[in-house]
């Protein structure tokens, strides 16, 4: 007889044409205004994830937990909010989720009350196996109240028969795969983990004598924290009386983090790697503007994301850069999905067309990447009806080809545009004049500038190769992976 681990409510699927990813985390230690700093930090992270945002305190005696659906800013500027997370040390976690329901028992961060004392974890990142584990947990009696994987790390970690808090963790962590980053909040203790291909980001800074871990260096921005380093991949970075220890379980392999990161997720303004995403994304821009040059009169980039790609293939190829496009950031997703109707404006409720700069000219249009293509053909159909003479589009990274199992939200590889059509055929399909991709090359040539080595390529570029740094132990069949949890559209017998 089937069971079903997750009673599955009837939604109509909103379908994206951006990747987005799971989730931003941020923690802070041994700061008598940790809460607010989390929310500080949390903003400056609300690209990471806009439809749930949580916060666990801890006072010294008692956890304290708040959770909300919607923006940090929504709920957690209001004073009376943050009056209930006492305590000097606290984590925090914006959700983004993708399928079932949005509802406050699978916003993060969880919490568990061990026998050695009370956890909490906040997560960014997919295990690939998830429903594995998640199957021999509830066999061997585990009750789960919510359908994320972030729970199967909470109970491997409550089972583990291990005494020290960092022993059962170590163990969990020999028993997860996939893409992760952790920060969990102890009586004692703020650990941040990292998986051990450093898929996920993580980062550690400093402010006075607290410590801080956030998935961005954005967040520590906001809250004036030194930047001090990465977390490490397969590192364990233990904070426990102002003092900052360093753990490496797993042997030593060379990194692997999401290249997209650096093409898109990752603000602006944020590290990687020594330098700000912004500068990674105009040479993105420059590559593409030697490897598909085409002749007209302005470059316009598809805003906001579109924008430093599109400068750098404008300084490069000596065309002028306008806004041809002028997008509404005011405009919610609640707002374009009611009915048909509305649905039926779509790319106009988002973004509209500047027509006197666009009249009579030849346009080259820039994107970072090129999902199902469905916006893209409206923004192409748009420039033309503006009075533009040809849009050429041009796209900041290589064809996108497969799925993601590490946190990254993905249509499946049959709605992928470039899994399935060749570049003339997208080129018919967009309505453009001509359509080019850079070449996974000349992207590792503006990141890394070297050419990709197939023997040992230096990011996960799995979207356009194929190659996946971790393999999905979960049997799903043709099932769509999902970003925030492998479990929802799985039965268990």
């Amino acid at each position: 007889m089937k069971i079903s681990l997750i009673r599955k409510k009837k939604l109509k699927k909103f379908k994206i044409d951006k990747l987005k990813e799971e989730c931003g985390v941020f923690g802070i230690s041994n700061h008598g205004d940790a809460a607010r700093l989390v929310a500080l930090g949390l903003h400056s992270l609300q690209h990471r994830g806009q439809e749930g945002c949580g916060i666990v305190s801890f006072d010294g005696n008692t956890f304290h937990s708040e959770k909300r659906q919607g923006l940090v800013g929504d709920h957690f500027t209001n004073i009376e909010t943050i009056k209930k997370l006492p305590g000097n040390a606290a984590i925090g976690h914006n959700r983004y989720s993708t399928t079932g329901e949005t509802s406050l028992r699978n916003i993060q961060p969880f919490f568990a009350d061990l026998y050695h004392g009370g956890l909490s974890i906040a997560h960014n990142g997919n295990l690939t196996n998830a429903i594995t584990l998640r199957n021999d947990l509830v066999k061997n009696g585990s009750i789960f109240r919510t359908t994320s994987d972030t729970e199967t790390i909470v109970q491997l970690i409550a089972q583990s028969k291990r005494e020290k808090i960092l022993d059962k963790i170590t163990e969990t962590l020999f028993k997860i795969q996939g893409g992760y980053a952790l920060v969990i909040l102890t009586n004692k203790k703020l650990i941040g983990i990292r998986d051990p291909l450093g898929i996920r980001p993580l980062v550690i800074g400093k402010l006075g004598n607290s410590y801080i871990f956030a998935s961005e260096t954005c967040a520590l921005d906001i809250v004036d924290a030194k930047f001090v380093r990465e977390v490490e991949n397969g590192e364990m970075v233990v904070i426990e009386n102002n003092q900052i220890k360093s753990f490496k379980p797993f042997n030593k392999i060379k990194p692997r983090p999401c290249v997209f990161e650096y093409i898109y997720f990752a603000r602006p303004d944020s590290i990687l790697s020594g330098e700000c995403a912004y500068e990674y994304r105009k040479r993105l821009g420059e590559e593409l503007a030697k490897e598909s040059a085409v002749e007209a009169d302005i470059v316009v980039p598809v805003p906001d994301s579109g924008v430093p790609a599109a400068i750098g293939y404008s300084q490069f190829s000596k065309i002028k850069f306008e806004l041809g496009l002028i997008r509404n950031h005011y405009v919610g997703r609640t707002f374009i999905e009611p009915t048909q109707n509305i649905r039926s404006f779509g790319v106009k409720l988002k973004l509209s067309s500047t027509k006197s700069i666009l009249k009579n000219k030849s346009v080259v249009l820039i994107d970072d990447s090129l999902v199902r293509g469905t916006t893209c053909s409206k923004i192409v159909k748009m420039l033309y009806k503006a009075g533009a003479k040809k849009v050429h589009v041009r796209i900041a990274c290589p064809e996108i080809k497969y799925p993601d199992f590490y946190g990254v939200d993905m249509p499946t590889k049959r709605e992928l545009l470039s899994s399935s059509k060749n570049t003339n055929e997208i080129c018919e399909f967009l309505g453009a004049a001509s359509c080019n991709f850079l070449s996974i090359n000349g992207l590792y040539k503006a990141l890394l500038k070297e050419e990709r080595n197939n023997n040992y390529p230096q990011f996960s570029d799995h979207y356009f190769t194929g190659e996946y740094p971790v393999k999905a132990l979960d049997k799903l069949g043709n099932e769509k992976i999902t970003q925030l949890s492998l479990l929802s559209n799985k039965s268990s017998s």
